[in-house]
C-alpha cells in the first residue's frame, strides 16, 4: 500500500505543479503559471524562512511552544461531541451566511444558479415544468429548455428541488450555506470513523468547513453543495456499516438514500462515489450472508430518489433516461471522447489538459495560501505508512471523479475548479495528517517545528491577506447581476408593465436561431463561428421564408465557408460576437453595433424579478410588434444602462406605443 500512496502522491504533484498543459500544443494553457510559481517562490520564502526562524527562537524560549496543545483542545472538544459537532457546523453556517449576504448578495449571479433558482419556481408552483410561450425568443435564456411546449431548467431536478425548499420559506440564498453546513457535519460524523487520532479529525473538518472554496461556493446558490452533503451523509453512514459486527440496514438505508439523492443532483459525481461503496457491501455480503441486508437497504436507498428522478424526466424531457442537457445539446453533452457539442473533438490530449488545469488551479482555490495548498496533502500521502480501508474507499472514489471529468468536455470553473469540488474532503483530510506524519517521519526537532511554525504563518497570511482580497474581488463580480429591479421598477412607475430588455446584439440572435428549430449545438457553432452581420442577415432571411429545423440549418450551412478567417469582434463591447474581416456592414448591422455601444444588458436576472407584475421580455426590435400585440393595455419599458462603461446599472425608461410603430414602419427597427 505504501508503493501504491507514493505513486498517487508522485501522480498527483506533476499534475498540480507541471505545467502540461502548455507542453501540449492547441489546446488549453495555463497562462498564469510563471505568476503563480513567482508567487509561490516569494510566498515559500516567507512560510519557511519565518518557519526557521521562530522554530530556532521556541528552542531558546519554551514558552513559544506548547507541545500537544491541539492534541488537549481536540480532546476537550470529543469529550462533548454533539456540543463540537453542533458549534462548528454553527460557526460555519454564520460564515457562510455572512458570505451570501457580504459577497454576493444573496443573489444567483452565474446563469447556472439564475436558472436553477428559475426551475425552483416552477416547483415551488407545483408543477415540474411551465407551458412554454408562443413566442419563446423574448423568454429564452442558456440553460433553460423550452422544448416541446414545456419550459424547465436543463439540470436534473434535485438540484432546483433544494432550492425550491428555500424558496418556499422565501430564503433560497439559505440552502447553500444550510446545505454546507450539514455538510461540515456529516464530515465530522464520517472522521469519528475514518479517522480514529482525533486531532487530526477535527483539524480536517475545520480545515474542510474554512477551506475558502467550500466557503465561498456555499455562500452561492451552485449544487456543487447540496451534492457534497449528500455524498458525505451516505458516506458517513457507510463507514458505521462497514465498521458494524452486525447488519445495520437502517444505517445502509441512509447510505443508498444519501447517494440517490446526490444522484438527482448530478449523477456522474454522485456514481463516482455510489459505485466504490455499492462494490464494497457486495463484496461484504458474498462473504457474510447476514450483510445482504445491507445491500437490500442501500438498494432500496438508492432506488427511492433515482426512481423519482427518472419519473420527472419521463414527465418532462420524454423518457426517463433523458435529462434537460441531452434536450438542449444532444448526445454530446455527456463524458466521453467525441465531439463536444459546439463541435471540437474532445480527446484524451484535451482531457489531460483539463485535468491539468484543475489541479492547478486548486492548488490556489483550496486555501488560498501563499505556498501551494496540495502540498501538504501531497506529503502526507507520500509519507504514510498505511491506507486503512476507509482511506482506500476515499482515494478511489476521488480517482474515479477525476477520471470522469478527464473524459469531460466541458472547462469548469467558478470560483475555483468546481468539478473537482468533491475532492475537498479528501485534501482536508490529508492536509491535516500533514504534521502528525512530519512528526512520526522526523520527530519532533527543529524540521517538525518549523513545518508547524511554517503552516501558522501560511494560516495567517491566507487569513489576514489574501482571502480578504479574494473576498474582494468576488464582491466586485457580476455587479449589474447585483441590481434590484423590483426597487428600480417601483421607481420608475413601471407596474403591470411590459419591458423590454435590451441584451447585446448576439444575444438577440441566438434564440431567434433557437425558435427555427435550430438545435442550440448547431446554433452555437453558427454563432461561434460566422460574422454577427452575415448571421444576422441569414436569420432574417430564414423567419422571413418561414424555414425550420433542418432546411434552416442547412440554408445557414454556406455561412461557415469563411469560418476560419473569423475573429472576435472588435465592433462591439460584447467579445463573443464575430466579425469576417472585410465584411462591409449594413445600416441594420451598423445600428445593432450602435446599439451594444450604447449598453446592453442580461435578461436572465430579470425572469426572477417579482415586483409590480411586470413581464420582461427580451428587446428583439421589430419583432416587439408580436408581444405589443398579445399585451395591448400594458405600459412599455425598456431596461438598459445608460452607456457600455463597466459597472453601469440598467434603468427603466419609457416608450410609447405609437412611436415604436412608426420607427418600425421607418425601418429604424
Amino acid at each position: 500500500m505504501r508503493v501504491l500512496s507514493r505513486v498517487l502522491a508522485l501522480l498527483v504533484a506533476a499534475l498540480a505543479l507541471l505545467p502540461i498543459a502548455n507542453w501540449i500544443p492547441g489546446g488549453h494553457e495555463i497562462d498564469t503559471y510563471s505568476y503563480a510559481m513567482n508567487d509561490w517562490l516569494t510566498g515559500a520564502l516567507i512560510v519557511i524562512g519565518g518557519g526557521v526562524v521562530a522554530a530556532i527562537v521556541s528552542g531558546r524560549m519554551p514558552a513559544l511552544w506548547r507541545e500537544g496543545l491541539w492534541r488537549r483542545w481536540s480532546a476537550r472538544l470529543d469529550a462533548h461531541r454533539t456540543l463540537a459537532t453542533v458549534g462548528i457546523a454553527g460557526f460555519a453556517l454564520a460564515v457562510y451566511v455572512i458570505i451570501a449576504f457580504v459577497v454576493f448578495d444573496a443573489r444567483p449571479l452565474l446563469m447556472d444558479e439564475l436558472v436553477s433558482v428559475l426551475h425552483a419556481r416552477i416547483l415551488t408552483s407545483g408543477h415540474l415544468s411551465l407551458p412554454a410561450s408562443p413566442y419563446p425568443e423574448f423568454f429564452s435564456a442558456l440553460h433553460l429548455v423550452d422544448f416541446d411546449g414545456r419550459v424547465y431548467s436543463q439540470y436534473p431536478v434535485g438540484g432546483p428541488a433544494m432550492l425550491a425548499l428555500g424558496e418556499l420559506a422565501n430564503v433560497p440564498w439559505l440552502v447553500g450555506p444550510l446545505c454546507g453546513a450539514v455538510a461540515v457535519a456529516a464530515f465530522l460524523a464520517y472522521l469519528r470513523i475514518a479517522e480514529p487520532r482525533r486531532e487530526i479529525a477535527y483539524a480536517a473538518v475545520l480545515l474542510f468547513a474554512l477551506s475558502p472554496f467550500v466557503a465561498f461556493m456555499s455562500g452561492t446558490h451552485m449544487n456543487h453543495v447540496p451534492l457534497v452533503m449528500w455524498v458525505l451523509i451516505a458516506s458517513a453512514a457507510l463507514a458505521r456499516v462497514v465498521e458494524a459486527p452486525a447488519a445495520r440496514p437502517g444505517l445502509s438505508l441512509l447510505v443508498g438514500l444519501g447517494f440517490g439523492c446526490a444522484a438527482t443532483i448530478r449523477p456522474i459525481d454522485a456514481a463516482a462515489f455510489a459505485l466504490p461503496a455499492g462494490a464494497w457491501l457486495l463484496w461484504r455480503a458474498i462473504r457474510d450472508r447476514a450483510r445482504w441486508l445491507d445491500v437490500i437497504a442501500a438498494g432500496a436507498g438508492v432506488a427511492l430518489p433515482v426512481l423519482a428522478l427518472l419519473w420527472v424526466n419521463a414527465r418532462t424531457t420524454g423518457s426517463p433516461l433523458r435529462l434537460g442537457y441531452t434536450v438542449l445539446w444532444g448526445s454530446s453533452h455527456g463524458p466521453g471522447f467525441h465531439a463536444a457539442p459546439w463541435g471540437d473533438p474532445h480527446t484524451p490530449a484535451r482531457g489531460l489538459e483539463l485535468i491539468n488545469l484543475y489541479f492547478f488551479r486548486l492548488q490556489t482555490y483550496l486555501f488560498d495560501a501563499p505556498v501551494p495548498s496540495l502540498i501538504p496533502a501531497i506529503v502526507a500521502l507520500f509519507l504514510t505508512r498505511r491506507l486503512e480501508r476507509l482511506d482506500r474507499y476515499l482515494l478511489t472514489s476521488s480517482a474515479l471523479l477525476v477520471g470522469t471529468y478527464f473524459a469531460y468536455w466541458h472547462e469548469g470553473h467558478h470560483l475555483g475548479p468546481r468539478f473537482f469540488f468533491a475532492l475537498v474532503p479528501a485534501f482536508a483530510l490529508w492536509t491535516a495528517r500533514f504534521l502528525p506524519l512530519v512528526r512520526e517521519q522526523f520527530g519532533v526537532g527543529r524540521a517538525y517545528r518549523t513545518a508547524v511554525y511554517g503552516s501558522l504563518i501560511a494560516g495567517a497570511v491566507a487569513a489576514m491577506v489574501l482571502i480578504p482580497i479574494r473576498a474582494t474581488q468576488y464582491a466586485s463580480l457580476y455587479t449589474t447581476l447585483r441590481w434590484n429591479a423590483d426597487s428600480a421598477a417601483e421607481a420608475a412607475g413601471a407596474r403591470r408593465a411590459l419591458v423590454f430588455v435590451r441584451e447585446s446584439w448576439g444575444a438577440q440572435v441566438l434564440p431567434r436561431m433557437w425558435v427555427l428549430g435550430i438545435p442550440r449545438t448547431d446554433a452555437d457553432q453558427f454563432y461561434r463561428r460566422v460574422d454577427t452581420c452575415l448571421l444576422e442577415q441569414g436569420v432574417g432571411m430564414l423567419e422571413r421564408q418561414s424555414l425550420r429545423g433542418p432546411a434552416a440549418i442547412a440554408a445557414l450551412r454556406p455561412l461557415l465557408r469563411d469560418s476560419a478567417r473569423v475573429v472576435r469582434s472588435t465592433l462591439s463591447p460584447d467579445y463573443t460576437e464575430r466579425y469576417l474581416p472585410g465584411t462591409v456592414y449594413p445600416p441594420q448591422c451598423r445600428r445593432r453595433i450602435a446599439d451594444d455601444r450604447a449598453g446592453f444588458t442580461q435578461l436572465a436576472p430579470l425572469l426572477l424579478a417579482r415586483g409590480g407584475g411586470n413581464i420582461y421580455a427580451r428587446d428583439l426590435h421589430e419583432h416587439n410588434a408580436l408581444l405589443l400585440a398579445a399585451y395591448p393595455d400594458r405600459p412599455v419599458f425598456l431596461v438598459r444602462p445608460p452607456s457600455s462603461e463597466a459597472n453601469e446599472m440598467p434603468r427603466f425608461v419609457p416608450l410609447s406605443r405609437d412611436s415604436l410603430v412608426q420607427a418600425w414602419g421607418a425601418g429604424h427597427p
